[in-house]
């Protein structure tokens, strides 16, 4: 073994949530890690501390069976390519985050091979397709899982499993921001604020931006004063969703577009309207009320409903273990639901703060240094001579 070559670590992520959580792994790797070398898939935040991306995230950013059939050729393409190099030039480990349905397979073959392949994020098994365990099982060497009830479900079936934390509740503060967002995107403390996160996914916003453009103008004609900030994480999300401004005849709303900005724009906001996904948590972890919405293509709703096991989707209902936000899916999330349900959210101050104080405690159980904690469990899986030279992780 040449001890002097650079630690080569690849890594797959399939959207912005995953660039994310990549980002602050590879933050703490380096610091453990220094002059190992990073590669694989992902987004700007990876690629901004050195990432090699052999192929652009937003090609993996696809929901739904329907969409993903539509993609599938050039996905399946995608990932024959990564398999095919990293086969010829094999990692000291491979690290997927998130993304099972792209990243499984891949990671069997590379387990197969000898490769360490840690899976960062479980897959949600406990919400749907729960018999994937034994397909996660034969794949991995070990999960990374986020939430704390997702330890017992790996343990039950003898795989090995970390729960490591979330690290969004490491990075987002514990108190209320209100003030300080409001102050840095120039807005009144005393306008009602709403932000719109229609989705990171162009397929999403491809389901979602009209819904949400006509709920914001629904809200305004009940509540004239109304303000809307609508952060979008890429160029070709803006173009969609200004393209739906345009389609809606709405560019007369107040609706004030950010590029990125997500997360100043949901805690300056009263109450955020928000699609399914990641951004839920974040919304629960700046202690924002919300409206949860969510629309697919209907054959893939139907085929995912029949696979469903929680009367939730939305993640702060799926860790309080109840209804604690609405949720509106499909044909449901009318405009008109949705806008009814933001402005009972917004008009009622006491039910806003029973939730803030939920979420607060959510944060709280959540945040357990997660970059930090994944990064020992990925070294634990490099060879001895290797872990022997690794930099202690600097004090706090």
């Amino acid at each position: 073994m040449n001890l002097a070559a650079p630690l080569r670590i690849a890594m797959v992520a399939g959207e912005a949530s995953g660039d994310l959580l990549a980002g602050q792994l590879i933050e703490a790797l380096q610091a453990r890690l220094p002059g190992a070398v990073f590669f694989g898939i992902g987004g700007p935040r990876m690629i901004a501390l050195g990432f090699e991306a052999w192929h652009p995230l937003e090609k993996l950013a696809v929901r739904g069976y329907v969409e993903v059939l539509r993609h599938y050729r050039e996905i399946a393409g995608i990932r024959r390519d990564v398999k095919r190099r990293l086969l010829a030039d094999p990692p000291d480990v491979f690290i997927a985050i998130d993304a099972p349905d792209f990243n499984l397979a891949l990671e069997k073959a590379l387990k197969r091979r000898g490769i360490p392949s840690i899976h960062y994020v479980s897959p949600s098994i406990w919400a749907w397709r729960g018999k994937r365990i034994h397909k996660i099982g034969a794949a991995v060497s070990r999960v990374l899982a986020l939430f704390p009830f997702e330890q017992a479900i790996y343990e039950k079936q003898g795989i090995p499993v970390s729960y490591v934390g979330h690290p969004l509740a490491d990075m987002l503060p514990l108190e209320d921001g209100r003030n300080a967002a409001r102050t840095l995107l120039g807005l009144s403390s005393q306008a009602p604020v709403f932000a719109l996160m229609p989705g990171s996914r162009q397929s999403e916003l491809q389901y979602m931006a009209d819904t949400f453009i006509e709920t914001a103008r629904c809200i305004q004609q009940q509540l004239p004063e109304a303000l809307f900030l609508a952060p979008l994480a890429t160029r070709e999300t803006r173009v969609l969703f200004q393209a739906a401004l345009h389609r809606c005849h709405a560019t007369q709303l107040p609706i004030r577009l950010l590029f990125g900005h997500a997360h100043q724009a949901m805690a300056a906001a009263d109450v955020v309207l928000v699609a399914s996904g990641t951004a839920t948590l974040e919304a629960a972890l700046l202690k924002r009320p919300m409206a949860i919405a969510y629309k697919m293509a209907p054959l893939s709703y139907r085929m995912m409903r029949r696979m469903a096991y929680l009367p939730y989707v939305g993640l702060p209902n799926v860790l309080a273990g109840r209804f604690v936000v609405p949720e509106f899916i499909q044909d449901e999330a009318s405009p008109e639901n949705l806008a009814q349900a933001v402005l009972n959210l917004y008009a009622d101050d006491a039910l806003r703060q029973r939730i803030k104080a939920l979420f607060r405690e959510m944060h709280l159980g959540l945040r357990q240094n997660a970059a930090e904690q994944a990064a020992a469990a990925i070294i634990s899986y490099l060879p001895p001579a290797r872990r022997d030279h690794v930099a202690l992780p600097a004090a706090a």
